[in-house]
């Protein structure tokens, strides 16, 4: 079937609706709602059998939904209609949500319902449950729709017009700041973290900290530190930990309140956000490993369960700054001196990395030097990864992955992803080479063609078009909290395996063989040596499209490569 994506944005949801609709023999071309661009003109264009909304936060106007299936993604049960249905669920502590699909009309989120799937929502970040559970939801659901409407005999549902016995779903207003304010002397520890993960990462709480006014983003709990409510701690990693009248909690990043005429802000991590305005506080830094499990947050852990050690990592968006790369490079090196045969590298869910942090690297004084800085801390890590023989690596991919995150990934023996997952193997959105030594792990797991084709089409691929090309050695089904449970029962088992030691041996064997014929050191000069080129280069498209990113300029159109004329 021929099916149009009509999206706000190419955001996570999106594209894993398109990856995996194409997965399924669908043809499928996205159209982005922007300002200028008709979008009865552009459906006119494409002349879909069937058009889908994942992500959409305007209206659709009435000549389309009149003339053609216009399917609403609402990230809310039956039922619950407005902008803010998840901001909604998580600030009040609702444990049970759903994902409805229901068919564009007059009325926002009132059209007739085509498919609506429960889930979950766990106590994490609102953008962490919406990548994880809800759109786990939401895939179910779209592609319950898309079945329902190519078959031609189903009847969709209408709503109640009467509403429901239950209170929560309703019609409600978008979550402002006068509801997310927190009150730091009045409000409790777990109120606290349910109004910060309601905000987290868009549009966060607005506050006021060290004379400026912030929007904090993100918040974990912290179960040993107290002070005076309000009061600033400790640093930790880069984040800043801020009391509450019964605890603390660890807030990660800061964005500054945009002034009148000025441009768009962004995120930082909060100690760099924060700057000269902080005072002096301790640095309350966590060893690998730790003799006494505290419940308090790090953006690095280590545990070991018999033979397998697991290092995890979480870094908010899954950038990785100069100083994360290094790191988590320590942390690597301190995990690899540990006595285990299988080391397992990835977050236990949410994504696993994206690369280098285009957010830092726009604030620092000199982004060129930085962005030179972060490519090749990441390389170190990557080359440690690659050169390691004294045991297998695996990297568990439990969320989404783009461009040097992905070859992060590849680095490792075997990767395991999870089926949600979204993989982005390709740089050339953002103007650049890439590194990583791509042109060595990507070439070598899925064959030059498909390595240059992947960088080309610059497209999104799901988990399972990621075991088919090679990509990734397996896909673990299940949701965000089961993958970290699945993993390490998987690797327990890979380390009994009488194959493993050999496996092991003969690392060291090809590693010797490679370095003697085409060395490594040789794929990262010739990457790096372009990507200097692009760094160095003022007029080079990779810096004014670093910027666009990071202070989310919308696109004046479509970019081409999501409109593969699917339909000529």
């Amino acid at each position: 079937m021929h099916i149009l994506l009509l999206a706000s944005a190419f955001n996570s949801l999106t594209q894993r609706a398109h990856a995996e609709l194409r997965d399924r023999g669908h043809t499928v071309a996205v159209e982005l709602a922007l300002p200028g661009s008709p979008l009865p003109d552009a459906v006119r264009r494409h002349t879909p059998q069937l058009i889908v909304a994942p992500m959409l936060k305007t209206a659709i106007p009435e000549e389309m939904w009149t003339a053609h299936t216009c399917l609403i993604v609402h990230p809310g049960p039956v039922g619950d209609r407005g902008p803010s249905s998840l901001d909604w669920a998580i600030h009040e502590g609702v444990d049970e949500w759903a994902v409805t699909v229901l068919q564009a009309a007059e009325e926002m989120d009132a059209g007739d319902v085509w498919a609506c799937v429960p889930c979950r929502v766990p106590p994490v970040s609102k953008s962490e449950v919406y990548r994880g559970e809800i759109a786990d939801a939401a895939l179910e659901a779209i592609m319950l729709a898309v079945e329902r409407f190519a078959g031609g005999t189903h009847v969709p549902r209408e709503q109640d017009p009467a509403g429901t016995a239950d209170a929560r779903l309703r019609p409600r207003p978008y979550l402002d700041q006068s509801v997310r304010r927190i009150d730091w002397a009045e409000d409790s520890t777990e109120t606290v973290l349910r109004k910060l993960r309601a905000a987290d990462s868009q549009p966060g709480v607005l506050d006021v900290l060290l004379g400026g006014e912030w929007y904090l983003h993100g918040g974990h709990p912290e179960s040993v530190l107290r002070g005076r409510p309000g009061e600033l701690l400790a640093t930790r990693s880069g984040a800043v930990c801020r009391a509450t009248k019964d605890g603390a909690v660890w807030i990660p990043e800061l964005r500054p309140r945009r002034a009148p005429g000025q441009p768009p802000t962004f995120k930082l991590p909060a100690v760099r956000a924060l700057g000269d305005r902080l005072p002096p506080l301790p640095e309350h830094a966590l060893p690998l490993l730790p003799e006494v499990r505290q419940i308090t947050w790090t953006d690095i852990r280590y545990r070991e369960d018999g033979n397998v050690g697991f290092l995890s990592f979480s870094f908010p968006g899954g950038a990785m700054s100069t100083d994360q790369c290094r790191r988590l490079l320590d942390a690597y090196r301190e995990a690899c001196a540990r006595p285990t045969s299988v080391l397992v590298l990835g977050g236990e869910r949410d994504f696993f990395s994206n690369g280098i942090h285009l957010n830092v690297i726009e604030a620092a004084a000199d982004p060129a030097a930085e962005s030179w800085a972060n490519i090749n801390a990441i390389d170190d890590l990557v080359e440690a990864v690659l050169t390691t023989t004294d045991r297998l690596v695996v990297s568990a991919v439990a969320g989404n992955a783009a461009a040097g995150g992905v070859m992060l990934a590849l680095a490792a023996d075997e990767v395991w992803c999870r089926s949600g997952a979204v993989l982005n193997p390709h740089y050339r959105l953002m103007g650049l080479y890439g590194s990583e030594y791509w042109t060595h792990t990507l070439p070598r797991r899925v064959g030059p063609e498909t390595a240059e084709r992947l960088m080309g089409e610059a497209l999104p691929v799901s988990s399972a078009a990621a075991l088919r090309l090679g990509l990734v050695d397996r896909v673990v089904d299940g949701g965000p909290d089961g993958f970290a449970r699945e993993v390490g029962g998987l690797a327990g088992r890979l380390a009994s395996l009488p194959a493993t030691a050999s496996r092991i041996i003969a690392k060291k064997t090809e590693l010797d063989r490679l370095e003697s014929t085409t060395p490594l050191a040789g794929f990262r000069e010739r990457e790096l040596t372009r990507m200097r080129r692009t760094f160095d280069d003022p007029d080079a498209p990779y810096h004014a499209l670093r910027r666009s990113f990071v202070h989310k300029e919308r696109p004046q159109s479509t970019p081409p490569h999501l409109d593969p004329d699917a339909f000529a």
